[in-house]
């Protein structure tokens, strides 16, 4: 059936049902699009409808429930379970692994999503409406628009609104979703679909060489740096700037150009900052943002504090360079990263301060560059403390990182919780490719879900000498595995994620998890102990296993001790394995015993 007539007949449903008076259909975990027709107060009425080009075939359609024994008489129909009411995917089969399936990248899907769940179909999309209408009521849901919250206040008829239903059947999340847009912004920063860079206007323009000490900036307009450095070399010491008001009239430039930013260098300037106080209270007002390749920001010892939504504290785009030394990052917006980089990335180094973020989908680092961070304190307060997008690294030396995702509160907490997330959103932001993520010493801290979770990409993890810490004892260590695409994250039952994992003088905590479309090259070395159970599970998108799910390899001096029976594909025993009474089952079928 497709998709439009599904829609349109989950809908005729609610109106004839409602209309005799007896239980509407529940719409858990369900997905559906409609065009914004009216807005009363919270409540938005939608003309629903079909989803076609490329963010259909991510974002997930909304399957009416079965009536009863298969009649479709006037009996209210059955709760759907998990598996349906949403399932993603659409039907359309992806494109082949660029060079081909063992080159290391993660299926060039279309649709996407941004680096905290939203689905991201904003690229070539599509939509028709049906005709018919439903009212839900968006009162407490987070909503999002190109990447920011926003709330029921910023939207507008003739808008198209995606809305997930949680289990109780009530809407628990909503996207606009841009329809009939072509091309985008390229990851290399460069211009797609004829886009152009919109970096808005500057209180205050430095585009001449020179040196400035106590100076003060400010800006309360819209779309409007406190401070810009175009293309010049420019030194300060000991300045103050100031965004405390202006709102942003896109927030893509703001996230990509450094709209609203409060201090913005652009157009290959070099920049040294020292001894300084940023503060920014705009939405969209990121501290010290660095734009384009050329461009080189250097700061040191300076302090800067965001209060606002999507207002990182250093933000890194299009191939810009940032180097930070000593800073003291505070961000308390949602979707505000400390250490922040977007579209086109770049080359991101840091080297000792603080960096918290206290809002919601706010890591303490989010990678779309290279980001190598040493000897400073990373703290997540509400949410996962590192993500990593795409073919992009984070690089960690002695640094102290905490982690705390909230699973109600976080916008893909319905995918998995975790504090470190490696995967690929689709939407653009990031090139397709292998992710890396390299930890050596420190200390790793998360309160919740699992230490570390991929999906949609294909990975590089090494751990060497951190000390980890896991404070969700039902939490995996590591948990590879693909995701419902409810979040554009690939396609449903073919985004799995393939990890190749090394513990170097490494203790390694807890279960590892792979599901039957992922996987898992795993090897101790150098004396690393690994307490805990390796299993492969079945995908819950039901999608058609692959070989070589996991393979293990215990280096020598390297010690397995098993908490569980497990099941791998292969096992390379050079060192020791503790069975501990349990079982290790190889995918030839042969069962080992100590």
């Amino acid at each position: 059936m497709k998709r439009t007539l599904a829609v349109i007949c989950a809908a005729l449903l609610v109106l004839s049902l409602s209309a005799c008076g007896q239980r509407v259909p529940d719409y858990a975990l369900g997905t559906v699009w409609g065009e914004i027709a009216e807005i009363t107060g919270t409540k938005v009425t939608l003309t629903l409808g079909e989803i076609s080009g490329d963010g259909g075939a991510s974002g997930g359609d909304f399957t009416p429930p079965d009536m009863p024994d298969g009649s479709a008489g006037g009996t209210p129909p059955e709760k759907p379970d998990g598996e349906s009411g949403g399932q993603p995917g659409g039907g359309e089969t992806p494109p082949d692994l660029p060079g081909g399936a063992g080159d290391g990248n993660a299926p060039s899907m279309p649709g996407g999503g941004d680096d905290k769940g939203n689905s991201g179909m904003r690229q070539n999309v599509g939509f028709t409406a049906g005709g018919i209408t439903l009212t839900v009521d968006l009162d407490g849901v987070e909503i999002t628009e190109n990447r920011n919250t926003v709330g029921v206040s910023d939207l507008a008829a003739g808008k198209v609104l995606c809305v997930r239903f949680g289990e109780d059947g009530k809407p628990k999340s909503a996207e606009v979703i841009t329809a009939g847009q072509g091309g985008g912004q390229r990851p290399d920063g460069g211009n797609g679909g004829g886009a152009s860079v919109d970096q808005g206007s500057s209180a205050n323009t430095v585009s001449e060489n020179g040196s400035y000490t106590g100076n003060s900036y400010t800006s309360v307009g819209d779309n409007e740096n406190a401070l810009r450095i175009d293309g010049a070399t420019a030194d300060f010491d000991g300045i103050t700037v100031d965004k405390s008001a202006g709102a942003t009239s896109n927030a893509e430039n703001g996230d990509f150009y450094g709209v609203n930013a409060a201090i913005l260098a652009t157009g290959g300037a070099t920049v040294t900052i020292k001894n300084s106080t940023v503060t920014s209270a705009a939405r969209n007002g990121n501290g010290v943002f660095s734009y384009g390749k050329g461009t080189t920001v250097n700061i040191y010892g300076t302090r800067i504090t965001t209060s606002a939504d999507n207002s990182g504290g250093i933000q890194t785009t299009g191939g810009g360079t940032t180097n930070a030394y000593d800073l003291t990052v505070s961000t308390s917006g949602n979707s505000s990263a400390a250490i922040r980089s977007d579209r086109g990335g770049g080359t991101v180094t840091v080297n000792g301060g603080s960096y918290t973020s206290a809002g919601y989908n706010s890591p303490a680092v989010y990678s779309t560059a290279s980001i190598t961070v040493k000897n400073a304190l990373l703290t997540a307060a509400n949410s996962e403390a590192l993500v990593i997008e795409g073919k992009n690294s984070i690089t960690l030396e002695g640094c102290t990182v905490f982690g705390n995702m909230s699973a109600e509160k976080s916008s893909s907490g319905d995918i998995n919780v975790h504090n470190i997330m490696l995967y690929q959103s689709m939407s653009g932001d990031a090139d397709v490719g292998t992710s890396s993520l390299t930890v050596t010493g420190g200390t790793l801290t998360g309160s919740s879900g699992d230490m570390i979770f991929v999906t949609n990409t294909n990975a590089v993890i090494r751990m060497s000498g951190v000390a980890v810490e896991n404070k969700d004892g039902t939490g995996a260590f590591l948990r590879v595995a693909g995701n419902n695409a409810s979040h554009g994250w690939g396609t449903a039952g073919k985004n799995g994620a393939e990890v190749t994992f090394t513990a170097d003088a490494q203790t390694v905590d807890g279960d590892i998890i792979v599901d039957s479309i992922s996987t898992l090259d795993l090897t101790l070395e150098n004396g690393s102990v690994f307490t805990g159970a390796v299993n492969i599970v079945s995908n819950a998108e039901g999608g058609t296993a692959v070989a070589d799910n996991a393979m293990v390899t215990v280096g020598a001096g390297c010690t397995w001790n098993l908490t569980g029976d497990c099941t791998v594909t292969s096992l390379t025993n050079n060192g020791t394995i503790n069975f501990g009474g349990h079982t290790v089952t190889l995918a030839n079928g042969t069962v080992l015993r100590g």
